[in-house]
């Protein structure tokens, strides 16, 4: 490996424990000036650590570790070292500032405001710890394992331990808890979506027009974005087509099809929403 290399890798791994102990604090921000001082729990395992600790007391730092790292090994023996070890390093930065983060006075005593808020701050913590190669929820785990030995999908899996739990908190505080708790979870799942895949939303295009070459150049040039060319055929005449296929984000929608119309007005054009993208910009000369 060369030397290069070697501090190419060097900064990936600061940047990785950076984005994870990041993560876990803003994560354990919203949490214990959130929602926790509000009775409004959020899913998974830490919603299960909440409601052991409201039952028997004990801290919650501590139960957020001792009830992960089971679930943490079994990512270990199914999905590889990598996740387990920079789960675990996330839910001990977790445990340490949710210590710290108790102690402090609550951001706000309205549930409502508590719930919107701590909502939209987990969701950005959790999804910067995922963005990063981690995980704050040993479900998700579970669910992926389960997902390989049954009918059910990954999200319905989560989806069905989170609704257990949102439904306990209901019979131990209230069942305006429970409410608020689901709304929470809800925000924080936004959240973590538009941190993780990215806030810029890309759109996919399937461009068919007989001027390929001229609208291929044209998308190259003008907006400088990369064009893959693929060979297809008619449905009904059963001749042979040419179709462009590119990635621009939304805001470059209406230019595309500017430029497209512009040499051929007959093109035919279907826009997709795509969750993630790397690379296919041209760049200039």
């Amino acid at each position: 490996m060369t030397i290069a290399g070697r501090d190419m890798d060097v900064v990936s791994i600061i940047r990785k424990i950076l984005g994870l102990t990041i993560g876990a604090i803003i994560y354990s921000a919203g949490l214990n000036l959130f929602l926790i001082p509000n009775h409004i729990i959020d899913g998974g395992i830490t919603g299960i650590s909440l409601l052991v600790q409201a039952l028997t007391g004990v801290p919650f730092s501590l139960l957020i570790v001792v009830l992960n790292l089971p679930f943490f090994y079994l990512g270990y023996r199914r999905l590889g070292a990598g996740l387990a070890v920079s789960s675990t390093y996330a839910i001990v930065v977790l445990s340490l500032f949710s210590s710290i983060f108790e102690e402090m006075k609550p951001a706000t005593t309205d549930p409502f405001l508590s719930t919107i808020f701590g909502g939209i701050i987990i969701g950005i913590g959790v999804g910067i710890v995922i963005k990063s190669g981690g995980s704050t929820d040993g479900t998700e785990i579970v669910a992926i394992w389960m997902d390989s030995k049954s009918s059910f999908s990954v999200g319905e899996i989560i989806m069905f331990f989170n609704f257990f739990i949102l439904g306990t908190a209901g019979f131990l505080f209230s069942w305006n808890s429970a409410m608020y708790s689901l709304i929470a979870y809800f925000i924080c799942s936004r959240m973590i979506d538009a941190v993780s895949t990215g806030l810029d939303s890309s759109k996919g295009i399937f461009i068919v027009t007989t001027e390929y070459d001229k609208v291929s150049d044209a998308i190259v040039h003008d907006m400088h974005r990369a064009v893959t060319r693929l060979h297809g055929q008619g449905g009904f005449l059963k001749d042979d087509k040419d179709v462009l296929y590119c990635v621009v984000t939304r805001l470059e929608v209406t230019k595309l099809k500017q430029v497209v119309h512009g040499i051929d007005p007959t093109a035919f054009l279907s826009v997709f929403d795509v969750q993630e993208v790397q690379g296919g910009l041209v760049k200039g000369k």
